[in-house]
Parts: C-alpha cells; structure tokens; sequence
C-alpha cells in the first residue's frame, strides 16, 4: 500500500536554553581591587616620606599643596595678557614690587627689602663682627672677675655680668658687709673705689662707648626731704664716672650718665635688698 503524500510528519523544534555565566560578577571586582593596590601604594609611600624627611622638608610640601598660596606673584604670558605684564618686561616688574630678578623679588626675603645682595652681606658680616665684639668683652670682664677673686673673694662678689639689647652689663652691687656708698650718701667707699680701679683697667681693652646708671632701693628719706632717691642715684652714678675718668678713660667713651632710684631692681622680690642698691655700666655694642 503505497503511503499518503499528503500526510506530512510533524516538524518538532528543539529550543537550547544557553546558560551564561556572569564571571563572577563581571569586571567589576578589578576596578575595586586596582583602586585599594594604588590606595595601599600612595599610603606607603605617604608613610615612606615622612619617615625620609626632616620637618622643615614636610613643612615645604605641606606648603606647597596648601591652596592659599599663589603659584605665582607674576604673569608668565605674553604681553599684558589677563592683566599680566609681559614677560619681558624687567623694569615694569621691579615698578609693580614683585621682581623680575633674584635680587628684586619679594619671593626672596634676603633681597626682597629693597637691599642689594652686597648690602645684605655687608649687614651679615657687622652683626658677626658685633658678636665677636661682644664675646671678646665678656670674655674680658669674665677675666676680670676671675683675677678679683684670687686676689679678694669679697670685691669679686660685687660683679655681675649680663647681656641686654644695649650690650653687655657689668652690675657693681652693694651689699650689707661691704657697701659701695655711705648709707643715703654719694661718696664712694674704699671699696668701690678699688672695684672701679680693676674695672678701668678692662675698659681700656677697647673702645666701646659707655653708660652708666645708678640704681637704690626703695628705702624712703623722711618726708618733706627734698634730696631723695632720684638725686641720690644720678649722684653715685656721677661719682663712678669721676671715678673711671681718673683712672684715664676718656670723656667722649662716656655716652649716659643716669639715675633711676628704685624703679629698675635688680631682686624684684625684694625691693630692700642691698644689691639692688648698684652701679651699672653697660658697654655699648649696638
């Protein structure tokens, strides 16, 4: 029996399902870990270079990342461009204060004054020469109280050495054994006069000018005196310059002659005390 060409087969479709992986999250996972390596690597070296610096080195970056100070105080464009000045513009730099050279610009504190690099340089080697100035007085003075105390402890305890702005302070003290002046009187003790005697003598190792300024304590004269402790100050200190120009030192050296009672002790919790009661001489170093 021959089969029905009309009666077709059915047609039967296969549909795969296609599973796909999602690589185990995608790509995602590299961009986190790239970001934590280079995270980790600037923070070890953030670590390396505060362990390789010095702290002035750390305060220059620190400045220089710091948002607040300028890249530049001059324009590096061409002529007058964003309200810049050329820059070939020498004189027109010097004129607006900023600089278009080392030695003009205020990015250089050394120059930036309005001084040359010689004047500066000039200036550095005078306060080198006054610093050795005053190290060779002190160094003289100190002498000076050495030698007294091997010849008398008791005149060496009347010195006092000290610096100020002005120079070099040497405090002739008083005290309750051995006083410099009569009580409430200018005429200078033996004592004092030795100690202005040795004293001269050092003074004659240079020509530094002098100032000289009495100093009392705060004992009072009886009221209605009219002499009290301004007078008496500005008398012994009087006295001690008499004193030093009769040991030859010369009245041009002598630039001050001053007194100031009780106003300046020298034992500030003690107003009474007998070293407040002094003379003293400043070599000059300015």
């Amino acid at each position: 029996m021959a089969a029905d060409s009309s009666v077709r087969e059915p047609t039967i479709i296969k549909r795969k399902k296609v599973y796909k992986a999602d690589g185990h999250h995608g790509g995602a996972w590299k961009v986190a870990y790239a970001d934590f390596v280079t995270a980790m690597m600037a923070f070890f070296l953030l670590m390396w270079l505060l362990n390789a610096t010095t702290e002035e080195q750390r305060k220059g970056i620190a400045d220089y990342f710091s948002p607040t100070i300028p890249i530049s105080r001059i324009s590096g464009g061409g002529a007058d461009g964003l309200n810049g000045s050329s820059i070939f513009a020498e004189n027109t730099y010097a004129k607006m204060g900023t600089g278009a050279n080392r030695k003009e610009t205020v990015e250089h504190p050394a120059y930036g004054n309005g001084k040359s690099e010689s004047e500066s340089k000039s200036e550095s080697m005078t306060d080198a020469a006054k610093q050795n100035d005053e190290q060779q007085i002190a160094n003289e003075l100190e002498d000076l109280k050495e030698s007294l105390g091997e010849e008398s402890r008791q005149l060496s305890e009347h010195l006092m050495i000290k610096m100020s702005p002005e120079g070099i302070v040497l405090e002739i003290t008083d005290s309750e054994s051995t006083p410099l002046f009569p009580l409430g009187r200018s005429e200078p003790s033996e004592t004092m006069i030795q100690l202005i005697a040795a004293v001269s003598d050092s003074f004659g190792e240079f020509d530094n000018d002098i100032k000289i300024v009495g100093h009392t304590d705060s004992h009072r004269y009886r009221n209605g005196a009219v002499y009290d402790n301004w007078n008496l100050s500005a008398d012994r200190a009087n006295a001690a310059r008499r004193l030093l120009m009769e040991r030859g030192i010369p009245a041009g050296r002598i630039r001050e002659v001053s007194g100031k009672a009780d106003m300046d002790p020298l034992i500030k919790d003690d107003p009474m005390a007998a070293q407040n009661r002094r003379i003293s001489i400043t070599i000059l170093t300015n």
